[in-house]
């Protein structure tokens, strides 16, 4: 298989996952715009952040109020599980030159995790040095980019949308919504149910606090 190959594979197998992805960044851009954002930041923010988690609990703080210390904090904490990510694909890309670790470390996400991270293990179970044949690497990178492309386009539309959503139609529901459609298909077993379920009642008993911190 050549490099090409490897490219088009990746961007395939991301196909399924992007047809989640595209409602998740509508929704992000129509409640950036309706938090205040200007449209500028909310697209850069996709731009430069890239993390859809961080972005939609720093848009909610953003419209709280939240100082930008608090919503800095936040969003580093958030995003603590990429440095887990980091570490299983590290192996990997250790022999790659520099300008490849830095995009193989801006394009990590969730989802192009998920994916690529097989493609390695298959590839071989010892860090890929590259040089010779098709790389896994390229896989990488066509699966993480077509993430990264749809990401960026999601929000555009939804920064149109939200541009045009009447300040009094209300979109906050939008956001614990989203994030119950995520938490609820993993909540397989007791102990997720039960993590769920503290959460909740944490939540509301926390719901007075600051900055939405409850």
């Amino acid at each position: 298989m050549s490099n090409r190959s490897e490219f088009i594979a990746g961007v395939r197998a991301q196909v399924p996952i992007l047809l989640g992805v595209t409602p998740f960044g509508m929704i992000y851009g129509v409640l950036a715009i309706s938090a205040g954002l200007p449209t500028s930041l909310a697209q850069a923010m996709s731009a430069v952040v890239f993390a859809g988690s961080s972005q939609f609990i720093a848009t909610n703080l953003f419209a709280a109020g939240a100082p930008f210390v608090v919503i800095l904090l936040t969003t580093f904490v958030v995003n603590l599980r990429h440095a887990l990510y980091s570490a299983s694909v590290a192996p990997y890309v250790s022999a790659l030159p520099l300008r490849w670790k830095l995009a193989v470390a801006y394009l990590l996400t969730d989802e192009a995790y998920a994916v690529a991270i097989l493609r390695y293990r298959a590839a071989s179970s010892e860090p890929v040095a590259g040089g010779h044949g098709a790389s896994p690497h390229y896989y990488y990178l066509g699966t993480a980019l077509a993430l990264w492309a749809t990401w960026q386009a999601s929000t555009a539309v939804g920064i149109f949308l939200g541009a045009q959503v009447p300040a009094s139609w209300g979109l906050d529901f939008a956001l614990p919504i989203t994030f119950i459609a995520l938490v609820v298909p993993a909540l397989k077993d007791r102990p997720s149910v039960l993590s769920a379920v503290v959460a909740g009642a944490v939540a509301v008993a926390a719901y007075g606090w600051p900055y939405t911190l409850g």
